[in-house]
């Protein structure tokens, strides 16, 4: 029966479930999935293997093959009929195997993106998948959260939760744990609960679960929730409009080779089979299965670089993007940051020590300092302890222990600098009553304590934000006026920190008489500044070849950080983004400019410094609207809005808040700069891939269709029988197509500017090369035809054999030549791709089969060839591939010698 579970206290709801806000004892938790099944909606019902293998029937052309195959037996032809159902049958075991592939690929791919949950079981928060939820679980919701399974609220802090989702109403709810509703309570009034699929937009909050999956509110309309559906790519589209387009032409085509073939004497049966083959050969029904294949291995590779794609349309977006919007920290950065300098009752002071070990000294000058000595620097070190919600974490290694933090890299630098300066147990000093959370406006965090020594709201945040916020400064461990003299000395330091490419953090205090009076009082208000720290967060190793990768590519790097213009100016010197002339703009100076006026600096700034993440969907505009492809990164709550409006909009994986990654195409699993560059890298050779075998599959049909329709305007024999044209389809059509799609990525790939969005498939020549190659495979099979039948004109049976041998080997040395799509066949290593030479040997053992193996020769009308037959059969084969590609060559050979007379002559 269900309960009304927002019209309990929060102790009943634990004790009715048998929970205790420690959470859950493992065993527990697996009797109770055992119950009650995984946190999942219920999903449509699956297509099973069996329907996926039968649709690969369902295609027009396929269908037509049938009834011609139907039409064939009637007239007695068995033979012919038994070998095209074989061979129909075995394109749909290909394009089974191909379809359960990429299926199995984007189902692993929605795995690596399922929701994960912060829970505690036995007293330890760690963190499971959300599908792993029971009832009685304690789930840890912060900011930015999307909430997993509905849950009554056990504690919170300054939490809202914005449930349009459920409620239709778009206001963020702020939620009271303390709050007992009525049982007949709407939805909109349970602000002591929260649900399923509804969003945390501030604050903290421990909730207890009490139903998941479809017991949820979320489950009760599963129905009216946004079915995700299969996401096709415009490539994809353009390619099926193109299919259509070519079945068409194919049918018109076919039409014109059965009616003449007819009219030069060729029986109709004979030319009914031969065109509805034709027609077959003709239409790359490939191609559809082979684009979803090449995404979904190419997606895969991608995952393998941390870059997990969420929206398979971006990946063809990836190769166009001009510009890459980069947060700082953590992604140009380490992440991990090191308090260098503290600035306290107007000393500096250094501080040794690198990353997150707690051993160094506070030094001045020479002097070994104690920070228990010095009020203000003691003041400034328990404030950053206090008001933090880091924790440091010991793990011990073979030969020493290391240090890492849990929390944001700020405050963990905060907790070693307090370690350095021995105060290791602040919750022992100080009981905290309440917290304001930090947020990108107001920039600064405070807490509310109580110590022996009185009540404190403990502040952090901007300097110059905290600067506005004081009236007095700690000063000889006593609190004085903050004079005009005082606030420019500590902004000149200020400066000087940011100068250093310091990240700048200030602390102050505010003292109250008692609980009461805080609790009506505005913390952050009428403050005392003690002092700041400036900490470093070093670049990363690879960010620097990074960024002179994205150069070459021609894809300019743009930093944005919330961090002062100095500091964000130092940092981006040190990774070459900013270079001379190259400008800066500030939060500030943005809100002084109209989007115009935005959008013509945007050409030239290179570093965006003090920014909200409102500023950067401005910035995202202003840069689209100069024609830029942009790709931006985020990952808080209020990125999500630039995220989405970018053309590539890239979450954070570690940090990233769920509805940044859910705005997102793109997740970096590392939240590494290094893999944005690896992703447009991948994107790039995913996109090239699919233009190769495009270019391979279309050349090779245009060269069956003219080999057919020009020996039928020549009243010449059938110069390929009905099922040796399907056997070439397949045999070409199938392995080494397929293998095209993983071809290794160019070497120059990245030395390449980057794609025009609106460039055609066909673009840079494409169609020329298709035309130019499949116009020679059948120009050079026909030949072959004419020369054996002038040689022999009484086997015709030779001639077939031997132009329908020059057909398939020369696709299948085309197949090489399409590696490259500007370099020919000399430009790529032969063995660079061990897949193709797997897959042509294989097509050529399946060739040889039908013309060597008896049973099948007879089948196929074949008969042996001899080694000058070969020969002959090779030398032709290889004429447009080698021809045209040997033009070439000498063509790039020829441009640097004449680039190089035109330089001496202008010299």
């Amino acid at each position: 029966m269900e309960k009304d579970w927002h019209s309990w206290t929060v102790s009943d709801c634990v004790a009715e479930l048998n929970s205790n806000p420690d959470g859950l004892a493992l065993g527990e938790v697996a009797e109770r999935q055992r119950v009650f099944g995984p946190n999942l909606l219920a999903e449509g019902t699956k297509v099973s293997l069996l329907t996926v293998f039968f649709n690969q029937f369902r295609d027009f052309m396929i269908l037509v093959l049938l009834a011609a195959t139907l039409i064939s037996g009637l007239l007695g032809e068995y033979t012919d009929a038994i070998t095209i159902i074989a061979i129909i049958i075995l394109n749909g075991i290909l394009g089974f195997v191909q379809e359960v592939r990429a299926e199995r690929s984007l189902a692993a791919l929605k795995e690596l993106t399922a929701p994960m949950a912060k829970v505690r079981r036995q007293g330890q928060v760690t963190e499971v998948p959300a599908r792993d939820l029971v009832p009685g679980d304690v789930v840890l919701l912060e900011d930015g959260d999307r909430v997993p399974a509905d849950g009554r609220i056990m504690s919170c802090t300054s939490f809202s939760v914005e449930e349009s989702t459920l409620t239709g109403e778009s206001v963020p709810v702020n939620k009271q744990p303390d709050l007992v509703a009525a049982a007949s309570a709407s939805l909109g009034d349970r602000k002591n609960m929260v649900y399923m699929g509804t969003m945390v937009t501030r604050g903290k909050a421990e909730v207890l679960v009490v139903a998941t999956a479809m017991d949820t509110e979320m489950g009760k309309i599963a129905d009216l929730m946004e079915q995700s559906e299969e996401t096709v790519t415009p490539l994809q589209r353009r390619l099926e409009e193109l299919g259509k387009f070519l079945v068409w032409l194919a049918i018109v085509l076919t039409v014109l080779v059965v009616v003449t073939g007819v009219l030069h004497g060729h029986p109709w049966v004979q030319m009914f089979l031969a065109g509805v083959s034709l027609a077959v050969a003709a239409i790359p029904e490939g191609l559809p299965a082979i684009v979803t294949i090449a995404l979904a291995l190419g997606v895969q590779r991608m995952i393998k670089r941390n870059a997990i794609v969420r929206k398979l349309p971006s990946v063809e977006t990836l190769g166009c993007a001009t510009v890459i919007c980069s947060d700082k920290t953590g992604t140009l950065t380490q992440n991990r940051m090191t308090v260098q300098h503290v600035y306290a009752d107007g000393v500096t002071y250094q501080v040794s020590g690198t990353g997150y070990d707690p051993h160094g000294q506070f030094l001045l000058g020479d002097q070994v300092i104690s920070p228990s000595r010095r009020p203000a620097l003691k003041s400034l070190v328990e404030i950053g302890a206090v008001c933090n919600n880091a924790v440091m974490v010991e793990r011990p290694a073979e030969d020493s222990v290391t240090w890492t933090v849990q929390g944001d890299p700020t405050e963990g630098a905060l907790l070693v600098l307090a370690a350095k300066a021995g105060f290791l147990e602040p919750d022992a000093v100080y009981h905290r009553v309440a917290e304001n959370p930090f947020d990108s406006e107001r920039k600064c965090m405070s807490v509310l304590v109580q110590s022996e020594a009185g009540v404190f709201a403990f502040v952090k945040g901007a300097p110059d934000i905290l600067l506005n916020m004081s009236k007095r400064v700690l000063s000889g461990g006593k609190e004085q006026g903050l004079t005009p003299s005082i606030r420019k000395t500590i902004q000149t330091v200020n400066e000087q920190f940011a100068s250093s490419a310091l990240r700048n953090l200030g602390f102050a205090y505010r003292q109250f008489p008692s609980l009461e009076v805080a609790s009506q009082a505005n913390w952050e208000d009428d403050l005392v500044f003690v002092g700041m720290c400036g900490m470093i967060d070093p670049p990363r190793d690879e960010v620097y070849e990074a960024i002179e990768t994205c150069r070459r590519a021609g894809v300019r790097t743009v930093m944005i950080t919330g961090d002062h213009q100095q500091t964000a100016a130092a940092i981006a010197k040190r990774l070459c983004i900013l270079p001379e002339g190259g400008e800066i703009l500030t939060g500030a100076m943005m809100d002084e400019m109209d989007d115009h006026e935005l959008a013509a600096a945007a050409k030239k700034t290179c570093v965006y410094a003090r920014v909200t993440p409102e500023h950067k969907l401005r910035i995202v505009r202003a840069l689209q609207a100069g024609g830029e492809i942009v790709a931006m990164t985020g990952d808080g709550v209020n990125d999500a809005p630039a995220i989405k409006q970018s053309d590539i909009g890239i979450a954070m994986g570690k940090s990233g808040t769920d509805v940044a990654k859910e705005a997102s195409a793109l997740v970096l699993a590392d939240d590494n700069f290094a893999t944005i560059v690896a992703a447009i890298e991948e994107g790039r050779g995913i996109y090239d891939n699919i233009k190769k075998f495009i270019r391979y599959l279309l050349a090779s049909n245009v060269g069956e269709i003219l080999t057919m329709f020009i020996a039928m305007l020549m009243g010449l024999p059938l110069p390929l029988l009905p099922i040796q044209i399907l056997w070439v389809n397949l045999v070409t059509d199938g392995l080494p197509a397929i293998a095209l799609g993983v071809d290794p990525i160019e070497k120059d790939i990245m030395h390449r500017p980057p794609r025009n969005v609106h460039e055609g498939i066909f673009a840079k020549g494409m169609a020329t090369k298709i035309l130019s190659r499949g116009t020679l495979i059948g120009l050079s099979t026909l030949a072959v035809f004419l020369w054996v039948r002038h040689a022999y004109p009484d086997n015709l049976a030779l001639a077939q054999t031997m132009a329908y041998a020059t057909l398939t080997m020369s696709q299948l040395i085309l197949v090489f030549d399409c590696r490259s799509l500007d370099g020919g066949i000399f430009k790529r290593n032969l063995f660079g791709n061990l897949w193709l030479i797997f897959a042509v040997l294989s097509s050529v053992a399946m060739f040889l089969a039908t013309v060597y193996v008896e049973p099948l020769a007879k089948v196929f009308s074949t008969v042996p060839l001899s080694l000058s037959q070969w020969v002959i059969v090779l030398v032709m084969a290889a004429i447009p591939t080698f021809a045209l590609s040997l033009r070439r060559a000498g063509r790039n050979a020829i441009r640097p010698k004449q680039a190089e007379k035109s330089q001496s002559r202008a010299a």
